[in-house]
């Protein structure tokens, strides 16, 4: 099975991405944005990054589109508690 091209679209942002499996897709890079705030040591610019994060994003493919909403927390819950800036995909 070879890769596929997606362009996943976040409130205005498009960003091409290859992989298997729109959803994976998406949670490879948002997986990318959680990363660079864990690795951030600036306080300021953590608040500034955690404002901008995306609560919506729309996975085009060649021959679909799928709409996904997120949901972002600073302190995981039940199986992640401990862990910090995680998020939920639903799809819509």
């Amino acid at each position: 099975m070879a890769k596929r091209k997606f362009v996943i679209d976040l409130d205005g942002e498009k960003v091409e991405v290859e992989g298997y499996d729109p959803r994976k897709a998406l949670i490879r890079y948002l997986m990318k944005k959680r990363r660079s705030l864990l690795m951030t040591r600036d306080k300021e610019k953590v608040e500034r990054m955690w404002a901008k994060m995306p609560s919506k994003a729309l996975v085009v493919g060649a021959r679909s589109q799928k709409s996904y909403s997120i949901t972002w927390k600073r302190q995981g819950e039940g199986e992640l508690a401990g862990a910090r800036f995680v998020f939920e995909l639903q799809e819509i």
